[in-house]
């Protein structure tokens, strides 16, 4: 059986890291769902900066636009909103089948609002209603000023997709902001049933952090911090989103949680972001192979889905070996690596990652509509 299929018998979802026009107008979105069971889709800045910047697939668009005297933000949400609105009707029998369980394509509110509560909602609220289809979600970076507004737009009746969480805290921070959302929902008599959200826990960027960190410390560590160092790379990511896991299954049980379930609301399922293998030394699918469990969400890129359907093992890891995911996150601290200023930075260099690259979109954009929408 495909791997990628038998992920569903263990009861995880599989998305697509990724939006290009193409996927649509060349039926491979569909390709993908009839063949390897997909289930959804996620965007962010980046991915569509690189499909604006290395692709053919917007050319008519811009040639569209170019005379109309638009600006630059105003043509990249026409095409955010064109290309994520189609992506989610191709998915709307799967949003049906599972009973509204997936089916979901995301798009994310500008990422220069990352630390602006009230401009998140606003403009939360704008792109829900501007799309107009039910299977959407919304991503909003899981900060502090974003809780807030997770919280107000649940309450609202938004589906939403927290993005760029590292820590264990920020989650569970977001996990309540839902659950609180809900509440207020299910006060005022509304219907909570609908309600769909992900916790988009970021994964192989934490290795990638710690391994620069070690690199950095190396010569001036003591042969104890070594040894640490060795028994901890590679695994500090993994380890992370197993106790994080740990954390879902206590928040989604017991009597609050209950009082919400009966009304009909969905767990916010942990999803699995930043899956590609950035280390040649490890194993090209390890965080996939290594997170499988319940209940839970990975978004892959391109090139890791193909790699897993050729090769990827499919068992139950995700809540294996937590005496070893325990250890790993202690040796780390005692190496003298915070764990803490790890997630911190990866959240601040997040922001401004996804911040550069919609700056980059839309100069792109600019650039086209100047040139009347040509390529050079």
């Amino acid at each position: 059986m495909n791997p990628l299929k038998a992920l569903s018998e263990q009861g995880q979802s599989v998305w697509l890291d990724f939006m290009r026009r193409s996927l649509v107008t060349t039926g491979e979105l569909q390709r993908l769902i009839d063949n390897d069971g997909l289930k959804g889709l996620t965007s962010n800045p980046t991915i569509f900066q690189k499909a604006v910047e290395g692709s053919e697939d917007y050319d008519d668009l811009f040639q569209e636009w170019a005379p109309r005297g638009s600006s630059a933000g105003e043509v990249f949400e026409a095409l955010a909103i064109r290309d994520i609105g189609d992506a989610a009707r191709i998915f709307r029998p799967v949003w049906e089948q599972t009973r509204h369980r997936d089916g979901y394509c995301s798009i994310e509110v500008t990422p220069t609002l990352a630390h602006d509560t009230q401009g998140t909602v606003a403009e939360a609220r704008r792109l829900w209603k501007k799309l107009g289809v039910p299977n959407v979600m919304v991503k909003i970076p899981g900060t502090v000023e974003g809780v807030p507004a997770i919280e107000q737009c649940v309450s609202d009746g938004l589906n939403i997709n927290v993005t760029l969480l590292f820590s264990q805290d920020a989650y569970v921070a977001v996990a309540e902001a839902y659950i609180r959302g809900l509440e207020k929902r299910a006060a005022r008599g509304e219907d909570v049933s609908q309600s769909a959200s992900v916790a988009s826990f970021f994964v192989s960027r934490i290795d990638t952090l710690v391994e620069k960190i070690i690199a950095s410390r190396e010569k001036t560590a003591t042969p104890q911090q070594r040894a640490l160092f060795d028994e901890v790379t590679g695994k500090v990511a993994i380890a992370n989103a197993k106790q994080a896991y740990q954390k879902y299954k206590t928040l989604f049980s017991g009597p609050r949680w209950q009082a919400l379930a009966d009304k009909g609301a969905k767990t916010q399922r942990v999803l699995w972001a930043s899956t590609g293998t950035k280390n040649p030394k490890f194993s090209d699918v390890l965080y996939v192979d290594e997170l499988i469990g319940p209940d839970t969400v990975n978004t892959i890129p391109p090139a890791t889905l193909d790699a897993f359907r050729d090769h990827g093992k499919v068992r139950r890891t995700l809540d294996q070996g937590l005496d070893q995911a325990d250890a790993v996150m202690g040796k780390l601290e005692q190496s003298g690596i915070s764990m803490k200023a790890v997630t911190d930075q990866l959240v601040d260099e997040g922001v401004k990652s996804f911040s550069d690259s919609f700056h980059q979109l839309i100069s792109a954009v600019e650039s086209r509509l100047k040139g009347g929408g040509g390529r050079k």
